[in-house]
């Protein structure tokens, strides 16, 4: 009777090791339909494989620096706020041994302006070719933002309101602040955001003090939020200039065309540097990928709506966070284009190098940019990416 026991014990052993076919569980039998169903790749792996295809073609020996510092912390600036006790704030800024990237720049350049200043440094000989004396400081005026010199990732602590109730800075990448720095806003100016959110250069050109009146529009809801939560915090209840809409961009041409001496037309992008490090919102989710690949036609559809709305001999600038050429010079190519074809609107393409050569201390810029003007990211100066292209309307 034992040794029955121990065969049927054995017997049962045998069975578990090897099963018979109708004991195979579900998910063995079916292996391929399971293997099916596994995770796709994330959509940081898929933006990173689509970069490391496409921008090793257009950066060549460049890209494997740009990528590491992609992937690394960025760097921010400190705007200060023009509405609060701006003094004070720049001096607890100057302690922490930052330094005013703007001031910086405009002292390279006041050298060929006022020759005669003893305190004034020398220019670069490159300078001295892109800056005629006419136009000393060709940027928007007023605007303070402090960076921490190369090499240094110190942060900035959290900006804290003031006596007067405002936030004392705004914590942006500071080489978003470039575009604004390039729209060249003059005192009296109507002026146009076109995309707004979430709001850093809308309240970079409200501290310029030169819009006579704002408007600052965007479609998305959130990001209107936002922005209206930047506006809230940053500048007084009592400044009336500003208008904020939640309009379709690209039919602003239609809305109130030929109306504004500036026009800034900051498009929804790839935003490089979030999708490869961040999963939320992120534009190479499966689900987006009609999205991003239409973003080169809606891009130019705002370019070109945005220079509808310019005035004959006004200003506009467009700018993207993102490294694509398909979706910065392409895009402004096609937007001229158009308004050529169908409009017969004449618009020029102006020369920035000159910001190349001001702001060549705290960014680094890309020497081959065929239009406009490209931040990289360095790990050195780890801001951007920042496309940005001045253009004026001629006709």
């Amino acid at each position: 009777m034992m040794e029955a026991s121990w065969r049927l014990l054995a017997e049962a052993r045998r069975l578990l090791r090897r099963p018979a076919p109708g004991l195979i569980p579900r998910r063995l039998r079916h292996k391929k339909k399971w293997a099916s169903t596994e995770p796709k790749f994330s959509p940081t792996r898929l933006a990173l494989q689509n970069f490391d295809v496409n921008y090793k073609v257009q950066f060549g020996d460049l890209w494997p620096s740009i990528r590491v510092s992609l992937l690394s912390e960025r760097k921010y600036g400190a705007l200060v706020n023009n509405f609060s006790t701006w003094d004070k704030t720049a001096s607890e800024l100057e302690q922490l041994e930052a330094k005013d990237f703007v001031m910086e720049a405009q002292r390279r350049g006041r050298r060929k302006a006022f020759p005669e200043d003893p305190s004034a440094p020398a220019l670069p000989p490159e300078l001295e070719t892109h800056c005629p004396p006419a136009a000393p400081w060709p940027c928007s005026p007023n605007l303070r933002c402090y960076t921490f010199t190369r090499g240094d990732v110190s942060r900035f602590p959290p900006s804290r309101a003031s006596s007067l109730g405002l936030l004392d800075y705004y914590l942006l990448d500071a080489s978003s602040l470039l575009p604004v720095l390039a729209l060249d806003v003059q005192p009296g100016d109507a002026v146009l955001d076109l995309c707004a959110g979430p709001g850093g250069k809308t309240l970079g050109l409200l501290l310029t003090g030169c819009c006579r009146h704002l408007t600052a529009n965007e479609i998305s809801g959130s990001r209107t939020r936002r922005l209206k939560q930047v506006l809230q915090h940053y500048v007084p209840q009592d400044v009336s200039q500003v208008r904020v809409t939640s309009q379709d961009g690209r039919k602003w041409g239609d809305l109130e065309r030929d109306t504004y001496d500036r026009v800034l037309v900051d498009v929804p992008c790839t935003t490089d540097r979030h999708s490869v490090l961040e999963e939320d919102n992120n534009i190479f989710q499966r689900s987006r990928k009609a999205e991003r690949q239409m973003l080169p036609m809606l891009q130019v559809q705002l370019l070109a709506a945005g220079l509808l709305a310019t005035r004959p001999g006004g200003t506009a600038v467009y700018s993207t966070c993102t490294l694509s050429h398909l979706q910065n010079e392409y895009v402004v190519g096609g937007a001229i284009d158009i308004l050529a074809s169908q409009y017969q609107i004449q618009v020029q393409v102006e020369d920035l190098s000159c910001f190349r050569h001001l702001f060549q201390d705290t960014f680094s810029f890309f020497p081959s940019c065929r239009t406009g003007e490209l931040v990289l990211p360095v790990l050195w100066a780890n801001f951007g990416p920042m496309y940005f292209c001045r253009l004026r309307r001629l006709t």
